[in-house]
């Protein structure tokens, strides 16, 4: 498969740190995931990656197929690793996320439950938990401390499903004395290994695929003002890396660019890459106004700062695309049939 990489050098000290170590990657053939899996691999770590899809990225990575719904399977997979990445996850437009919620809900849920005690068991020294945005209470910043559990997840069933997994570890910090676990809720993320597939793709995908397709024009919804933070697969990856060394205490940290980027300034963008015609249609939702990650907290305490602009980022993902259009044949997905 075509890739573009995009070459990333670490601080000294998470080089040393990485070296010679064992890492498990769950979701390892997703967005995030595969890159995480690549720059563990250039920076010295023996790397597993665990999922439920046909693909092998990077012949230096040893790949396992298999479920993470089976406790078994997750105590095999995490037995004598160093750091465990848990990155596996459940990604979908608005729209199935309302039509089919357990899809989301039970298997995040499950993978979620038996992966962290699986690492728990097995001592693992650093584990890496990747919730979600949608964790959050609504709102159009979004800082951790003002975050509110007695207030219901703006993403409903797997808002509560990612919550789920937060609150697992809290009751390892209180019951275990623990403090090994991080937690990290990306923004809107996208880049290469994206979910390409129409019926179920988020805004950057769904737009990308759409215009691959030759639509003009291309039916946007809402009229073009809702801000949203998007962040490329390969900042979530440092991001996620960055958190895991040096730990975030078992709370959630954010990562994000920290400001808003329109859905028009999104198409506008991507039309400098590939020309096209785009029609914003009015008469259909365009979703939460604004939403938008502080980024104050994961400065200070990871030294976390993204490195790749919108621009760069999309004309990555799109020049991917057109290389591996049909990937997510060979993908797990939870809303087919």
């Amino acid at each position: 498969m075509a890739e573009n990489h995009i070459a990333i050098n670490f601080p000294e000290d998470i080089t040393r740190e990485l070296e010679g170590k064992r890492a498990l990657v769950t979701g390892g053939t997703g967005m995030i995931g595969r890159e995480i899996v690549r720059l563990l691999l250039d920076h010295g770590c023996q790397v597993t990656s665990v999922s439920l899809d046909e693909l092998k990225l990077d012949s230096r990575a040893k790949y396992i197929k298999g479920d993470l719904s089976d406790l078994k399977f997750c105590l095999d997979i995490s037995s004598n690793i160093d750091f465990v990445f848990h990155v596996a996850g459940i990604k979908g437009s608005v729209v199935v996320t309302k039509e089919k919620p357990a899809s989301f809900f039970v298997p995040l849920l499950m993978m979620n439950t038996n992966m962290l005690e699986a690492a728990r068991r097995n001592n693992v020294s650093k584990i890496l938990y990747t919730s979600s945005i949608g964790a959050y209470s609504p709102a159009e910043i979004f800082i951790e401390e003002n975050d509110d559990f007695n207030i219901p997840p703006m993403d409903m069933f797997p808002g509560w499903a990612k919550r789920m997994a937060e609150l697992q570890i809290q009751a390892y910090q209180i019951q275990y004395k623990v403090n090994n676990f991080s937690i990290v809720r990306p923004s809107n993320i996208y880049g290469p290994g994206d979910n390409f597939d129409e019926q179920n793709a988020m805004v950057i995908p769904s737009l990308i695929a759409r215009v691959h397709r030759g639509d003009d024009p291309v039916q946007i919804w809402g009229d073009g003002s809702s801000e949203r933070d998007f962040l490329h697969a390969t900042d979530a990856a440092i991001g996620s890396i960055y958190a895991c060394l040096k730990g975030t205490d078992g709370k959630p940290i954010n990562l994000g660019c920290g400001y808003g980027i329109t859905i028009k300034n999104l198409v506008e963008t991507l039309q400098l890459i590939t020309p096209f015609n785009a029609f914003f249609d009015t008469s259909k939702p365009a979703g939460f106004p604004r939403r938008i990650m502080d980024m104050t907290y994961a400065k200070k305490r990871i030294d976390f700062i993204p490195q790749i602009s919108l621009k760069q980022g999309l004309e990555q993902a799109y020049k991917w695309y057109l290389s591996n259009s049909l990937e997510h044949l060979n993908k797990q997905n939870y809303f087919r049939g």
